[in-house]
């Protein structure tokens, strides 16, 4: 019993071992060649520039509303999408539930204006107007009605393009 034990142990050293190696691999960057700037040197009593350190990783772009207003949907389409990132918004924000306010904070809280700085929609999204509303396929803002913390429903005004008349949309999951 006593070569089992022996045995054990030394597997276990070598893991953490191996785990310690990884970590440190990994948390170990050669900066890239050419990537520190020169720095002219700064003229006498005056403090020397600071060398900007490495930019901040690129976030990645979200694609939930690639599809949004596209030609190969519809309106229904669209407002089913827009309530799926509203859902994504709620999952990731569980105490906060549904954004709130009229449809240029929904939006601007969709595009990252949140405490996480969490973007659901690029804020430079063909949907969003220059007023920083989101909007259906026919460039007029949608209508967000919140129903409660967890359910919200979507309008469009359709091609009309006036609210409350018989072409509107409307989608409430």
């Amino acid at each position: 019993m006593g070569l089992r034990r022996v045995l054990v142990t030394a597997l276990a050293l070598l893991a953490v071992a191996v785990f310690i190696w990884q970590f440190r691999r990994a948390a170990v960057t050669a900066p890239p060649s050419g990537a520190t700037p020169a720095v002219a040197p700064s003229p006498a009593g005056s403090p020397s520039p600071k060398t900007p350190g490495p930019p901040p990783p690129a976030l990645e772009r979200s694609t939930l509303a690639d599809t949004l207003n596209s030609p190969a949907t519809d309106i229904r389409a669209d407002l089913r999408l827009v309530a799926d990132i509203l859902d994504t918004f709620r999952t990731n924000f569980p105490q906060s539930g549904n954004p709130v306010g009229a449809n240029f904070e929904i939006t601007a809280a969709l595009t990252g204006k949140n405490k996480l700085g969490f973007a659901l929609i690029p804020p430079d999204h063909r949907a969003i107007n220059r007023e920083g509303e989101l909007c259906d396929r026919w460039g007029t803002p949608f209508f967000f009605h919140a129903e409660s913390a967890t359910r919200m429903e979507i309008r469009s005004a359709g091609p009309d393009k006036k609210m409350w008349t018989a072409d509107d949309e409307a989608f409430a999951p």
